[in-house]
């Protein structure tokens, strides 16, 4: 049976501060993935109704590690930017699922596109090492 289609889109405001930024006084990059990480958060915060650390003990999980990302960059923000971020699942598998990020500029320009993908992880009892689980039924349902 097909997954349901993800259809939740989050959408938050971030304001570019002077530490995300280079000498040239625009975002370094980098950064850019870690306001990335911290929307991933916010997205499953507002699907599942709970903050991480709390989806992540109802879940008996350990978290949801990064396997693959990477940035389309298309319109630099500098220091005092108000941006927006768009997140959303674009698909689930059995263990893994992929995010899309979109930070759009004050006037609704598409400054960066961020593309990741992650794994649902738990501890495996036997051996104490981390491994994929299958994502739950009600994870899934929470952004149809």
């Amino acid at each position: 049976m097909p997954l349901p289609e993800p259809r939740l889109v989050h959408r938050r405001p971030v304001t570019i501060e002077w530490g995300d930024c280079d000498p040239a006084g625009i975002v370094f990059y980098p950064r850019y993935f870690a306001m990335f990480d911290a929307s991933t958060a916010f997205l499953f915060q507002a699907a599942l109704g709970m903050p991480k650390i709390a989806w992540t003990r109802k879940f008996g999980m350990l978290g949801i590690p990064m396997v693959d990302t990477r940035a389309t960059f298309s319109i630099p923000s500098a220091y005092g930017d108000e941006v927006i971020i768009e997140s959303r699942v674009t698909a689930f598998r059995r263990s893994a699922f992929d995010v899309q990020h979109r930070l759009l500029k004050a006037d609704g320009a598409l400054g960066v596109e961020g593309f990741e993908t992650r794994v649902w992880t738990v501890r495996d009892p036997e051996s104490g090492r981390i491994r994929s689980a299958p994502i739950p039924e009600a994870v899934i349902a929470a952004f149809a």
